[in-house]
């Protein structure tokens, strides 16, 4: 029995170690379901050390880049909607400043994540030691500081003891609806080795509730008089719909209410694609149903949204000049942007609340034709093409829809896909539709693929990429082997960044250095995808035509690891249909005349949103 009088000596390291293998959620389960590890200088002396004492209560997974160990992390937390997550360390130096970019996205999209790079000595001694870059006017910096501005939380754990109040702060952080996001742990290496008297309680399991937070009262009478007096209300559904659990609350709302419902990114999939109060995707790569309804609403109710350009399509799409703005969000910052009247709670409980606030109220809802139109005109783009010519990202999308079931989850995070994904798929239930697209980082999809099966084992995950993010971060591929994962593949090779090629184009410049064969001194491209995806251990295989993609991806089912679909695509075409105006700055001043018309249309759509 142990002595709780009784101190327990260990290193910082192993206490930081045992502490973090103890958090619970309310489930029973540990909230961090494992860490993520790439042990070298800084690190693998203390960290390395106290995480293999502590195998048997926490795993401890090994990555070949630390910025994708982070995205398999963070993806992991998405998928299960913030209620779990996972830590990740690194060595000083490189190792630490790789995972800036994805503190970065995991800080965009509010998802919790536990970064522990090491760090220099706190007592100075072997100064300047192995990779430390040194500031000139200030000795107190290391190159981790660089998390401080992409981290909701940031603490340098100089002092064993100092870990007594960090890491309890750590997990408030990344528990916190309101609140949650990145937290950086930079621990000093000859600390992580320094020995303390640990008070046996601080090892107690704990368990981390989820807080929801009830309304104001004012501000819920205010919101319910705004809703009585519209007459066109719209609801956008964020990704706090998904984390909130408020995904039946939506629809339950809606259907009361007879509100339709238009998806971001990271809300779609909240309400089933063919529900009638969905009108679909929204903005920018948005469908005509749901951004014709935009348009028309006297009162915009945002759920769980940060009201991105891309969603407000530059805060352009609502063009009712009586427009009133309402924003349920956890987070007081996001629930006050662009002067909007506040709703500041939960989704789940705000959407009940305020519908009990209206009442018996419906309005008229939307025309059932809006969306009848929007599948007419974009349901033959993702047909079996009849001829030989290169395939468009929409044929690729109808063909894994096609062979998709209930449990698929189709991922993705940049490029052309996303746009096309989030116009054109139809996802079934919540949770079935998972993008990175707040900060729409490439190099995020392998990875991420990987930590949606971790969090759900059970789901048929399809990583959907192009050329471009593959050769970005591709490593991960042979962790997915390694740890034995299913997840399927569909790599669209268009031989380069094709997406900004056609942005590059519409704002009148020249195509340059986005396709390979743009590219200065550019030999003709013969990288062969499916060959190095092999090489990794993968089943790989290059289909000339979208009926060889659907077989592939048939087979794709009885694989008992990562299989690979390789199929060259069309750089060009996008989906027409939909969509909305983007603010893209185009130069006031150019020797090209395509630059100077692309200018005078720019100037044009600017003076409209003025209201000009």
């Amino acid at each position: 029995m142990t002595d709780l009088t009784k101190p327990l000596r260990l290193t910082a390291a192993q206490a930081m170690i045992k502490y973090l293998s103890v958090q619970m959620t309310e489930e029973g389960e540990p909230f961090l379901a494992g860490v993520w590890a790439i042990f070298g200088h800084g690190n693998v002396a203390g960290i390395g050390e106290a995480l293999y004492g502590e195998r048997d209560q926490i795993t401890t997974y090994r990555g070949h880049n630390e910025q994708t160990m982070c995205h398999a992390a963070i993806a992991f937390a998405k998928q299960s909607g913030r209620r779990r997550a996972m830590a990740v360390t690194s060595s000083i130096g490189p190792g630490a400043t790789n995972m800036v970019t994805a503190a970065a996205l995991a800080h965009v999209n509010r998802l919790p994540l536990l970064l522990i790079p090491g760090d220099v000595f706190a007592n100075r001694g072997p100064d300047p030691v192995l990779q430390q870059v040194e500031n000139f006017s200030d000795g107190t910096i290391s190159v981790n500081d660089c998390f401080k501005p992409v981290t909701r939380y940031f603490d340098r754990i100089m002092r064993p003891e100092q870990l007594l109040t960090a890491l309890p702060r750590a997990f408030r952080t990344m528990t916190d609806p309101a609140d949650c996001g990145p937290v950086c742990l930079s621990f000093c290496q000859d600390v992580q080795a320094a020995a303390y008297d640990w008070p046996v309680s601080f090892f107690e399991p704990k368990v981390w509730r989820f807080r929801r937070p009830y309304p104001d009262p004012v501000e819920l009478a205010a919101v319910a008089m705004r809703l009585q007096s519209a007459e066109k209300p719209v609801i956008v559904a964020g990704g706090g719909v998904h984390y909130s659990g408020a995904t039946q609350a939506l629809q339950a709302f809606a259907e009361k209410h007879q509100i339709p419902i238009v998806e971001t990114q990271a809300g779609k999939s909240a309400v089933a694609w063919d529900h009638p109060m969905n009108l679909g995707p929204v903005g920018v790569t948005g469908s005509s149903s749901a951004n014709v309804v935009c348009a028309e609403a006297d009162l915009v109710l945002g759920v769980g949204t940060r009201f991105q350009d891309f969603t407000t399509g530059s805060w352009n799409l609502f063009k009712n000049p009586e427009r009133k703005l309402v924003s349920l969000n956890v987070a007081a910052y996001d629930a006050m942007k662009h002067g909007a009247e506040p709703l500041c709670c939960d989704a789940l409980v705000g959407l009940e609340m305020l519908s009990e606030a209206l009442g018996d109220i419906r309005f008229a809802g939307p025309s059932p034709t809006l969306k009848q139109e929007w599948f007419a005109a974009v349901d033959p783009l993702t047909a079996r093409p009849e001829g030989n010519e290169l395939p468009t990202d929409a044929q690729v999308i109808g063909a894994v829809q096609r062979t998709s079931g209930e449990d698929t989850v189709v991922m993705c995070a940049a490029g052309t896909m996303p746009g096309e994904l989030h116009k054109l798929w139809k996802a079934p239930r919540p949770g079935a539709y998972h993008m990175e697209y707040g900060f729409s980082c490439m190099g995020y999809e392998i990875a991420g693929a990987i930590g949606i099966k971790m969090a759900e084992p059970d789901r048929d995950v399809v990583c959907m990429l192009g050329d471009g993010s593959y050769m970005m971060a591709n490593s991960e591929l042979a962790t997915a082997v390694m740890l034995g994962l299913k997840i399927t593949l569909v790599l669209t090779d268009n031989r380069g960044y094709g997406c900004i090629n056609r942005l590059q184009m519409s704002a009148g410049g020249a195509e340059f250095n986005n396709l390979l064969e743009h590219s200065e001194r550019a030999q003709p491209s013969n990288i062969d995808f499916a060959a190095h995806a092999a090489s990794m251990g993968a089943a790989a295989v290059h289909v000339a035509s979208i009926a060889e993609l659907e077989a592939a991806l048939e087979r794709a089912k009885a694989a008992a690891g990562p299989f690979v679909v390789v199929i060259d695509t069309d750089p060009y075409p996008s989906t027409e249909p939909g969509g909305h105006w983007w603010d893209v700055a185009v130069p006031e001043v150019s020797s090209r005349e395509e630059v100077a018309e692309a200018r005078r249309a720019y100037e044009a759509q600017v003076k409209i949103r003025a209201g000009g």
